[in-house]
């Protein structure tokens, strides 16, 4: 693979390749938003990557808070995880229909529990369709395997240490929503919440990170995320809408051998929908010369 390209990002020359191989595990993990009018489900079941385990982010979730698709338990993952034939040791290549939306989160997820051998598929199940390539309609037969999870907690920042970073600007905050809803120009997708930004957060909307479904280039990522004001000797943490497209930008960065980053799990589905919580309205602070 090119040394300009992600090493956690794989070609589908390569993965059609290695399709079959007894180690490796193909997950499909679309995920949509209302207004994208997809339905991963459906999509699934008309056609996917032959082998392709549907991974439902939804699902496999913390189950008891009311925000949306949190990271679980690392004992429920691993039995959830277990279930679907996926151990630890596996090569696990995630996709999604789009390329790169919510298959990163997938592979971030999957990080953290202790999984080393994963990645993501360039160009996703659309450019996967568009170069003709070979789908099923038929979901794999799942022989139970054991994952043992190793969860690294310190990659996952609650609310209370979210309050603690904004308050100390102890990391940068690199926010993958819209510019829009980032700047209160446009509402929430979701009722009840505040729309602005945390105190000294940079704007970095997730789809700057990809062309047509495909990650960009090494340069081309540096020099995304420094025009964004994110110095990448410091530490950083990500966030999002709901925890989903947060982690393209945490892929970019490990990409670009960037460690010390951590990810909002609850991002603005939990901050912006509380009323102790400091917000920020307009357009980031520009970026000092």
């Amino acid at each position: 693979m090119s040394e300009t390209k992600s090493r956690f990002v794989v070609s589908a020359d390569w993965l059609q390749s290695e399709l079959g191989k007894a180690d490796l595990r193909v997950l499909d993990a679309s995920f949509y938003l209302p207004a994208q009018k997809r339905d991963a489900d459906a999509e699934y079941a008309a056609g996917h990557i032959p082998g392709a385990i549907r991974f439902d982010q939804d699902k496999i979730a913390d189950h008891s808070t009311s925000l949306p698709h949190t990271i679980p338990s690392p004992d429920y993952f691993a039995a959830e995880v277990g279930r679907l034939g996926i151990s630890e040791n596996d090569r696990i290549v995630v996709y999604d229909g789009i390329g790169l939306f919510a298959s990163p989160r997938v592979w971030w997820l999957f990080r953290v529990m202790g999984a080393k051998n994963v990645f993501v598929l360039d160009g996703g199940l659309d450019g996967w369709k568009a170069e003709g390539r070979p789908l099923e309609t038929t979901a794999p037969k799942h022989v139970p395997a054991t994952f043992t999870p190793n969860f690294d907690e310190s990659r996952v920042v609650t609310l209370d240490t979210m309050r603690d970073i904004v308050s100390s600007a102890a990391m940068q905050i690199a926010d993958a929503r819209s510019a829009g809803r980032f700047a209160a120009a446009e509402p929430e997708p979701r009722a009840g919440m505040r729309s602005g930004h945390m105190p000294g957060a940079r704007s970095l909307p997730s789809g700057v990170f990809a062309n047509q479904g495909r990650f960009k280039s090494l340069p081309e990522l540096k020099q995304t995320i420094e025009d964004a004001g994110i110095d990448l000797s410091k530490p950083v943490v990500t966030s999002c809408g709901s925890g989903i497209t947060a982690a393209i930008i945490t892929l970019a960065l490990e990409s670009l051998g960037h460690h010390d980053n951590k990810l909002y799990d609850g991002s603005w589905s939990e901050w912006g929908s509380r009323d102790d919580t400091p917000i920020v309205t307009g357009p980031p602070t520009p970026v000092k010369a």
